[in-house]
């Protein structure tokens, strides 16, 4: 069995910026184990598996350790797939996951998300996250996510975390967010205990980002950046208990994986 399979690179104009996303288009659920080995052998942040369908497409997301709840820049790789190679006349597509239904509308070259808003409640600085850190934040927000807020980009830029003591924290993952230089805030996304120590750009972690940000700083159109290694840019907007985040996509590239045999 030969099942197609895509690479793209998202939330970015340029080839090798951005994160770099599987996407996989099945006719029909494979066992949950091969999904799994699929994604552990692409060793991407993420993989997406996709059902294509013309009005709603089953969609799920993997790391290369584990099944997770929410993907932005997976589902925004899938989207640019389905676009570019299944629906090149749609102009809205919508997918089924374990988050609700997902929509992503095109505007030209440029793919915006609404997804749910994922507030966080401030919570105490714990001496483990400073320690697992090597930086004091100025708060902190739990909601999937540990959402440490900093007061400047250099500050989150100069973070050297201890992979092994944030993957011990109780949480999924630690965002370390701060006011940017050149855009409305900037961000990093530690997960290795979901195997991805550093995520290049994360969509999910703006369903968080986004209402901090626009709380403090009063307007619900945003600018961001992720300011990995890689880099990735993102135009955000909340609206009510939903946030839209956008950008672009570039193919890498396009094959066959060969399945049983």
């Amino acid at each position: 069995m030969n099942i197609p399979i895509y690479q793209v690179d998202a939330f970015t104009h340029r080839l090798f910026g951005g994160n770099p996303a599987a996407v996989v288009l099945l006719d029909d659920w494979l066992p949950d184990a091969v999904l799994q080995a699929i994604a552990a052998e692409n060793n991407l942040a993420e993989t997406a598996f996709v059902i294509p369908r013309p009005d709603v497409a089953p969609l799920r997301w993997f790391t290369p350790a584990v099944e997770v709840d929410l993907c932005g820049h997976a589902t925004l790789a899938a989207a640019y797939v389905l676009f570019r190679h299944r629906y090149a006349a749609a102009e809205r597509l919508c997918f089924d996951t374990r988050s609700g239904e997902l929509t992503v509308a095109r505007a030209g070259e440029t793919l915006s998300m609404d997804f749910p808003s994922r507030p966080g409640r401030p919570v105490m600085i714990s001496d483990e996250l400073v320690a697992a850190l090597g930086a004091r934040p100025r708060e902190v927000h739990l909601a999937r996510d540990l959402l440490a807020v900093f007061a400047s980009e250099a500050e989150v830029r100069a973070i050297r975390p201890d992979f092994a003591a944030l993957a011990a924290l109780d949480a999924f993952a630690v965002i370390v967010s701060a006011p940017g230089d050149e855009v409305d805030f900037v961000s990093r996304f530690f997960a290795p205990g979901a195997g991805i120590p550093e995520d290049p750009v994360t969509g999910s972690a703006h369903c968080t980002l986004i209402p901090y940000w626009a709380g403090r700083l009063g307007k619900t159109e945003l600018t961001a950046r992720q300011i990995s290694a890689r880099g990735g840019e993102l135009a955000c907007r909340l609206r009510g208990d939903r946030v839209l985040i956008a950008g672009r996509a570039v193919e890498y590239l396009r094959g066959e994986i060969a399945v049983g045999g």
